[in-house]
């Protein structure tokens, strides 16, 4: 027996909707889209935008929270009976979608038209915005694709220009100088390489510099036992100063690299150890230590080492975004990059915090372009009012740091969650780069897994996809250039597009 999911017709259901069931649908839109309107008007306050009319990315972005707020299901159903629009694919459009349908429903009910129906050019003027949002930061496109592809280069390449030319020939868009590594002496070959590769290839390429920020990690490590790896049930001593010295009885200390941290924990906080690869709990606290119990880690366990980064998603840590070592960075950020990649972001006001660092090293206007990196649970709940307080200062994207957001919410979260940031970017008219592990496998093997492609090619929705480093990166510059310029034929952010079907 077939069976329907709740609310759907069956066969012997009518499948078109009556006139009076057009009418009572039309006044349910004219209402929900006053309710958004006014809502909206509370959103914008609390960005702080006081402006009568706000810029358009901005109220749409309003008009799209306060819709999204409402469940919808319902009304996406009765739609879906009358052949209209079922508002899913809304984001860069709210007011127009909702004034498109208004006007076809009440155009087949006949009571005359409450709004009118919005031109091609207002109903798309969202994506054309974003398009203008994504070209200036990220520079002109290839000719065959939408998306572009960001490249972390390895320290190497400050001395290597043929390599950095070949990943700009295969399709390199942006070149990302990790800050965390190497000095100012080598971000300057890096950087000059690139402009070089750009000038031979004839391609536009930006270049992005990463700020290292607060990073957690451990210091210095010590095993009582160098060949035993971490286990479920094993204790790790971590300390905020001091050497680390094992024993019989503490097999496993490491130092922290920031000390507050050790403070800021408390009895039962989780603490994650390389990307979520080991998980513990805190079980005591003495001066100075927090005493961590393992109760998950990959098979076989893992050895601990330096310089890993640790996680703590349930501690509310209070650190600057903004190092004393990131404000020296700036100078050389300032000096050679086209972006800047801001790490640690929680809120609008980190924003200001940056602004502020810029403006005093005379890095003013929108010559320098500003990448937030969304790796926190308090960057979530915050982008909105984020993208609010850095819209009209700079070019401006974010960039979905997907190793460290899945550490702090979760794995199973990741994937409903890196979604929704895509929809808030769209809505708002903000590029977003899809980083972390995209061809991970490729990257270091020259073979793709079967996992790894379908979400490189979810990737390509994003404006950006990201690629690390490793041995076969030109190789997967390579795919991902194809990749992507194939889906761009299928598929624009939530919508399909129908080309012709040549498999059958």
């Amino acid at each position: 027996m077939t069976r329907h999911p709740p609310s759907a017709p069956t066969e012997s259901e009518t499948v078109s909707a009556p006139a009076d069931d057009r009418a009572s649908l039309c006044g349910d839109l004219l209402a929900l889209r006053d309710h958004v309107c006014r809502r909206a008007e509370a959103i914008l306050a609390d960005f702080g935008v006081a402006d009568p009319a706000p810029p358009p990315p901005i109220a749409n972005l309003a008009h799209y929270l306060a819709i999204r707020h409402r469940d919808l299901r319902d009304l996406q159903r009765r739609l879906m009976v009358s052949g209209l629009s079922s508002l899913g694919r809304m984001e860069s459009r709210v007011l127009p979608t909702l004034d498109a349908v208004i006007h076809a429903l009440s155009g087949e009910s006949g009571p005359g038209s409450p709004t009118p129906a919005p031109s091609e050019a207002a109903f798309f003027a969202g994506e054309a915005r974003l398009g203008a949002a994504t070209d200036a930061l990220f520079g002109r496109p290839r000719a065959h694709r939408r998306g572009r592809i960001m490249v972390t280069l390895p320290g190497e390449t400050a001395e290597d220009p043929a390599f950095v030319r070949d990943l700009v020939a295969r399709g390199m868009d942006v070149a990302r100088i990790n800050c965390a590594h190497d000095d100012a002496e080598a971000w300057r070959a890096m950087a000059a390489n690139a402009r070089a590769a750009a000038v031979a290839t004839g391609h536009d390429v930006r270049i992005l510099m990463d700020i290292g920020g607060p990073k957690i990690r451990t210091a210095t490590v010590a095993s009582h036992d160098k060949h035993r790896r971490m286990a479920i049930d094993d204790h790790i001593v971590l300390l905020a100063t001091g050497e680390a010295e094992a024993s019989k009885v503490r097999p496993f200390v490491a130092v922290a690299s920031l000390p507050q941290v050790v403070a800021a924990l408390a009895i039962g906080d989780r603490v994650l150890y390389d990307d979520g690869r080991m998980e513990a709990v805190v079980e005591a606290l003495a001066d100075g230590a927090a005493i961590l119990r393992i109760r998950r880690i990959v098979g076989g366990g893992l050895k601990l080492k330096a310089e890993k980064g640790l996680n703590l998603p349930d501690t509310a840590l209070g650190l600057s975004p903004l190092t004393a070592r990131d404000e020296a960075d700036l100078d050389a950020v300032i000096e050679c990059a086209d972006i800047v990649g801001y790490s640690f972001v929680s809120s609008a006001d980190d924003i200001d915090l940056l602004e502020a660092a810029l403006a005093r090293k005379g890095a003013t206007g929108a010559t320098l372009g500003l990448v937030a990196k969304i790796e926190r649970p308090e960057a979530i709940g915050n982008l909105p009012a984020l993208i609010a307080r850095a819209h009209g200062r700079r070019p401006f994207g974010i960039m979905i740091a997907r190793g460290d957001l899945a550490a702090e919410i979760g794995f199973e979260r990741l994937a409903e969650m890196q979604e929704e940031l895509l929809w808030i970017c769209e809505a708002a008219a903000v590029p977003a780069i899809w980083a972390t592990q995209v061809l991970a496998d490729l990257i270091e093997t020259g073979v793709p897994s079967r996992g790894e492609m379908t979400d490189a090619a979810m990737a390509a929705r994003a404006e950006c996809v990201m690629l690390n480093k490793g041995p076969q990166v030109a190789t997967a510059v390579d795919l991902l250039d194809r990749l992507i310029a194939r889906m761009d034929a299928n598929v624009w952010k939530k919508t399909p597009i129908l080309r012709a079907l040549r498999s059958w």
